[in-house]
């Protein structure tokens, strides 16, 4: 393991037709970067069995504190309901090594702003595992406090995490996050959106995993900058599986 440059659901989805996926020839859950098979989880995290690393994105931590600092308003449980989430899946997996692929605090001041009970948590959720914060925009620097290892990068293998995807991959395979991808889909005389796993094979793009994180249509702009055609497969996240769609088909908002 290598780090690079350290740095100081509804009913009526279910219904939707399942010959998406099929059709494609992927099999749900599983999505294959460079090579690597990977278990896509529909909380919106993925796991590498081989190297029992689990990768989560954006998680934007204490993104509720954040707003009320600048008058906005919202309940103030945004950093406790994505910890419980996050405790789930380290349940589920018991991973060796945690990524957090960036914007893993709203802004640099939330680590200050953690309750000492999501504090206790985090550190509860680190203990006996290597957990990696990948630096993000609204969090470029390390912040004492929080624990885990701090870096720009990290390489592993044939995979590159980082937090904003690069229109060239210095590896055979990129996983990253920023761009919150999400996808409409038109199915049964229903329009649905949802978060997804946007990937070509070569790269990965994770959807946004805090409570209070949105989604950018991944037939924005932003998604052709990455992946230069509409060629790349959007994975869904139902309630209890991934739906695949080819980007092609699916609508912009």
């Amino acid at each position: 393991m290598r780090a690079v440059e350290p740095a100081s659901s509804q009913a009526q989805f279910r219904a939707a037709d399942e010959a998406g996926a099929a059709a494609i020839g992927i099999p749900a859950g599983e999505i294959t970067v460079a090579g690597v098979a990977l278990v896509a989880d529909i909380a919106g995290a993925a796991y590498w069995p081989e190297e029992r690393l689990l990768v989560v994105s954006d998680l934007h931590l204490e993104k509720g504190s954040s707003f009320a600092a600048r008058g906005i308003l919202l309940p103030p449980y945004d950093t406790a309901a994505t910890l419980e989430r996050l405790v789930g899946l380290i349940g589920r997996y018991a991973p060796r090594i945690v990524v957090a692929l960036g914007d893993n605090f709203h802004d640099q001041g939330g680590p200050a702003r953690l309750a000492a009970a999501d504090r206790a948590t985090l550190f509860e959720l680190q203990r006996g595992r290597d957990w990696i914060w990948i630096a993000g925009n609204h969090d470029p620097e390390p912040r004492d406090g929080i624990g885990g290892a701090f870096a720009r990068a990290l390489a592993l293998g044939p995979l590159l995490f980082r937090h904003e995807p690069e229109p060239e991959i210095e590896n055979e395979g990129e996983i990253a996050g920023h761009l919150h991808p999400s996808a409409r889909v038109h199915r049964r005389g229903r329009v649905l959106t949802r978060k997804c796993f946007a990937s070509d094979g070569r790269r990965l793009v994770m959807p946004a995993f805090g409570a209070y994180t949105g989604g950018l249509n991944i037939r924005d702009g932003a998604f052709m900058k990455v992946f230069d055609t509409l060629g790349f497969t959007a994975h869904l996240i139902g309630q209890k599986r991934l739906y695949a769609f080819t980007a092609v088909h699916c609508q912009s908002d």
